[in-house]
This record gives C-alpha cells, sequence and structure tokens, in this order.
C-alpha cells in the first residue's frame, strides 16, 4: 500500500479536508479516490490527490 494525500478547499481558502489516503497505486488513486471525493461531495470544490513524492494524480480548481 502507498499513502496518497488529499486536500480539499473552498474558494475562500478555507481548509475542508487533509486527509492521508491509502491505495495499491496509482490507477487505483485515481478510481478509488474519485469515487471518495464525490461521497466527500466535494467533487466541485478545490482539491488535490498526490501521491508520496508530490506528484499529482486528481486535481479539480
Amino acid at each position: 500500500m502507498a499513502n496518497f494525500y488529499f486536500t480539499a478547499y473552498e474558494k475562500s481558502g478555507e481548509l475542508l479536508f487533509n486527509e492521508v489516503w491509502e491505495f495499491e497505486n496509482e490507477q487505483e488513486a485515481i478510481i478509488e479516490g474519485q469515487k471518495r471525493i464525490e461521497e466527500k461531495g466535494v467533487q466541485d470544490k478545490t482539491h488535490r490527490l498526490v501521491n508520496s513524492s508530490g506528484k499529482i494524480i486528481l486535481f479539480h480548481v
């Protein structure tokens, strides 16, 4: 399992989520990460999911 870091913000800059998620690989992070983002209801908010090296896996402004 690998750690991926998820953050979501309001347009005002208020931090909504700052969490560590574990996935097997980047492909799983993309698929399952998108599901988690939708479950949290922040798909239309500014958010990002990065791997432990800082590579952006998912990003939305």
